[in-house]
C-alpha cells in the first residue's frame, strides 16, 4: 500500500512564497518601529518638560552602573589578596618546616663556661698581692675598702667594713712555701690590730703557711689565719670570705 502525498507538495521543491505571512511580518515590524518612534519622542518630550528628572535618572543609572563595576572590581582585587594570603601562610608553613627539620638535623651544642685560671699569688709582688687581697673584699661586699699598707702601718696592711658592718683589719704576708708566718709575726699584729685600729674581725692572709704556734696564738687572740690553699678556695668562690669565721676574740690584757 503506497503512501498518499498532501497535495501541492512535491518531493525536493521548496513550499511556495506566502503572501499572507510575509505581509504580517512587515505590518509587525512596522508597529514596533512606530512604538519605538512615539517612546523616543516621549522621552524627548517629557526631558524638555522635567530636565533634572532625566538628569536624575542619567546620573542614578551612570551611579549605578559604576557601582556595580567597582563592585566586580573589588570582587576580583579581594579574590586576589585572598589568594595571595593562602600562598604566603603555605610559604611561612613551608620555610618553618624547613627550619625544624635543619634544627633536628643540626648538632646541638651545649655552651659549657670556661673555668677561671687560678690566680698565682706567689708570683705578685707585696703591693699587688694587698690589692689583689683588697680586691676580694670588694668582691665580696666590703664598702670602704681602703689599701694603707707600707712604711708605718702599724700591722694593717687592708682597712675595710664587713657587709654586716663590723670593722675589718687585714695584714697580707706574701710569703713564700718555705718561710711560714711565725708567732712572733702574730703577735705584732695581734698588738696593733685591736689596740690601734680597732678592729673587730682581724685576719692574716699569706701566700704561704702558718706555724703551729703561730695558729695557736691565733686562736687564743681570735685572729683568722687564710693560708695559700684558704685564700685560693676564698678566690674561686669555694670558701666563705674570711670574716664569716666569726667576730675576733680581742686577748686579754695581762
Amino acid at each position: 500500500m503506497g503512501i498518499q502525498m498532501r497535495r501541492g507538495v512535491r518531493e525536493g521543491h521548496r513550499p511556495e512564497f506566502d503572501v499572507r505571512r510575509t505581509a504580517l511580518g512587515f505590518v509587525l515590524l512596522a508597529l514596533l518601529v512606530c512604538g519605538a518612534g512615539l517612546a523616543a519622542r516621549t522621552v524627548l518630550e517629557s526631558a524638555g518638560r522635567h530636565p533634572a528628572i532625566v538628569v536624575a535618572s542619567v546620573v542614578v543609572l551612570v551611579a549605578g552602573a559604576v557601582a556595580l563595576l567597582r563592585r566586580r572590581r573589588s570582587r576580583r582585587a579581594a579574590a586576589r589578596a585572598a589568594a595571595a594570603a593562602v600562598e604566603t601562610a603555605y610559604e611561612v608553613v613551608d620555610a618553618a618546616l624547613e627550619e625544624a627539620s635543619a634544627a633536628e638535623a643540626a648538632p646541638v651544642s651545649v655552651a659549657v663556661p670556661e673555668q677561671a685560671r687560678p690566680v698565682d699569688y706567689a708570683a705578685m709582688d707585696p703591693y699587688d698581692f694587698e690589692e689583689a687581697v683588697a680586691g676580694l673584699c670588694r668582691r665580696d661586699g666590703c664598702p670602704d675598702v681602703e689599701v694603707v699598707g707600707g712604711a708605718g702601718d702599724l700591722g694593717a696592711d687592708v682597712l675595710a667594713t664587713t657587709p654586716d658592718g663590723r670593722r675589718l683589719v687585714v695584714q697580707c704576708k706574701r710569703y713564700t712555701s718555705d718561710n711560714k708566718v711565725g708567732s712572733q709575726d702574730l703577735q705584732r699584729f695581734g698588738g696593733t690590730c685591736y689596740a690601734v685600729h680597732e678592729a673587730e674581725v682581724a685576719v692574716v692572709v699569706t701566700t704561704g703557711e702558718f706555724t703551729e704556734p703561730a695558729l695557736d696564738y691565733a686562736e687564743q687572740c681570735g685572729i683568722v689565719c687564710v693560708g695559700l690553699d684558704e685564700l685560693t678556695a676564698w678566690s674561686e668562690g669555694a670558701a666563705a670570705p674570711p670574716w664569716y669565721a666569726g667576730a675576733a676574740v680581742q686577748p686579754a690584757e695581762g
